[in-house]
């Protein structure tokens, strides 16, 4: 395939890459991630969850994993800073019952002291000491998160020299911070799970979607760097890079 060509249909990767929630069917097939963790996030969820808990989820997302919890709604807060998914959970959790509530600034929380039982985020912000003040005595703080290392490689092969984007994010130095708030650490673990890539266009679409991974990144500024990546595609039958998750569960 010519240069030309693949730079038009890399372009139209980059001008489709919007979502709502956290849908990544677009490029479904054109890539495999590796999901198989030590733990299971939604089953430590439910191991500690009972019907009577104030339950915050914060960064919900489109509410997706909060609902397939089955919570009773009266007792269910959620809330969502990214503009196209704050609309979103307007339309599909506010009707429910759920209280939802817009928020951005993680230190600064828009509930009362002592006022949940238990709080989720899956790879969202937090503040541990806001944590420590919004949760009940004895509350619990569950969390799944992507660490300072994810997509590492790939990352380096698009934008090199990049400082990283969260270099706080991983198990100790997460566990420290939660400690020095005033948590016990219950539980962590930390993995690294390999992400493949089978065409070029699918990275450039996952690279616009995660913009803060690949900062800077388009098309027309890293062309020739992609045209390298569809040479590794092309030697190797696809291009690969690695995740980084690890997740804690801690005690007030």
């Amino acid at each position: 395939m010519n240069i030309n060509k693949l730079k038009e249909m890399w372009l139209a990767e980059q001008e489709a890459a919007h979502i709502r929630g956290w849908d990544f069917s677009h490029i479904d097939g054109r890539y495999t991630q590796e999901n198989d963790l030590p733990w299971n996030y939604e089953e430590i969820v439910r191991s500690y969850l009972q019907k009577d808990m104030q339950l915050l989820d914060i960064d919900t997302g489109g509410g997706e994993f909060l609902l397939t919890l089955g919570h009773p709604y009266e007792n269910t807060f959620a809330t969502e800073g990214y503009l196209p998914n704050v609309l979103l959970c307007e339309q599909r959790l506010l009707p429910l019952g759920i209280k939802f509530k817009k928020m951005s600034e993680y230190d600064n929380m828009p509930f009362d002291d002592d006022t949940f039982d238990i709080i989720i985020n899956r790879h969202g912000n937090y503040d541990a000491c806001e944590l420590y003040r919004v949760l009940k005595p004895n509350g619990l703080f569950v969390t799944q998160q992507v660490g300072c290392n994810n997509d590492k490689e790939l990352i380096e092969l698009l934008c090199p020299d990049l400082p990283k984007p969260f270099p706080k994010a991983a198990l100790k130095i997460q566990s420290e911070l939660l400690s020095s708030a005033g948590f016990k650490i219950l539980c962590g673990q930390e993995a690294y799970r390999p992400i493949n890539f089978f065409d070029v266009g699918a990275l450039v679409w996952f690279a616009r979607i995660i913009e803060w991974e690949f900062r800077g990144f388009s098309v027309e500024s890293c062309f020739d760097r992609l045209l390298e990546v569809q040479s590794i595609l092309e030697r190797s039958g696809s291009v690969d890079g690695t995740t980084h998750r690890y997740m804690m569960v801690a005690k007030k």
